[in-house]
């Protein structure tokens, strides 16, 4: 099984992430839609969004996205997009207010061996932020470059007395990123089995759940099969 994250062979300037995020200071921040998952201030903006507008924070799969207005206001964000030699899809900057916590959950279809890889950047941290991937603490600094495998369960915590405020950008795996990953030690040839546990499973088919359709009910059956078997 591949990492459940890991660390970048590249790192930002700090100074040039926070000029452009004074930048975005100016703009509505977004509470999060998903109110049940958090507790204190967890609000985003879009530098590419579906419908092209900062305030749109959803992000699904399959879907046509557009870089936002702001963008062109972020000459350093654009150039870390641009680092990135392959398909994105949303691109947004998440603040987790001081004595807030995301709670642990799943997202679907958010790993490596799904073809989509989630990036973390962090322009405002510090030691009292605990970020967890499958109940392992990442340490992720300012300027830092993450990948994680947020298909598995994840949680945050800002005990801090500031906000924790990170650059994502939604990648779409490609040639480019093969031989990327590869060289951090990643199998991308590997395909996952049937390695969740129970756990993980019951928070995937809550996922699904949130968004009925035809393809996530043959999900939540076969999810519920291998539970019984």
């Amino acid at each position: 099984m591949n990492p459940s994250s890991c660390q970048l062979p590249i790192s930002f300037s700090i100074e040039k992430l926070q000029n452009d995020l004074v930048t975005c200071e100016t703009n509505l921040w977004t509470p999060h839609f998903n109110t049940n998952r958090y507790e204190g201030k967890w609000t985003s903006v879009s530098l590419r969004s579906q419908s092209g507008l900062e305030n749109d924070i959803l992000s699904f799969p399959d879907k046509e996205y557009k870089n936002t207005p702001l963008l062109d206001s972020c000459p350093y964000f654009k150039e870390i997009m641009d680092w990135f030699r392959c398909e994105k899809e949303a691109v947004r900057l998440l603040r987790l207010g001081p004595d807030s916590e995301i709670k642990e959950h799943v997202d679907n279809d958010t790993s490596y061996e799904d073809g989509f890889f989630r990036i973390h950047v962090p322009i405002i941290t510090n030691s009292e932020v605990y970020f967890y991937v499958d109940h392992k603490r990442v340490p992720m600094k300012m300027g830092e470059c993450w990948y994680a495998n947020f298909q598995l369960p994840h949680s945050v915590q800002n005990k801090s007395l500031e906000p924790r405020i990170h650059l994502t950008l939604d990648c779409i795996r490609n040639e480019w990123s093969d031989e990327l990953f590869s060289k951090m030690g990643f199998d991308v040839n590997y395909v996952p089995k049937n390695e969740y546990s129970n756990e993980v499973k019951k928070q995937i088919i809550a996922e699904l759940s949130r968004n009925p359709s035809e393809i996530s009910a043959r999900l939540i059956a076969e999810l519920q099969s291998q539970m019984n078997a």
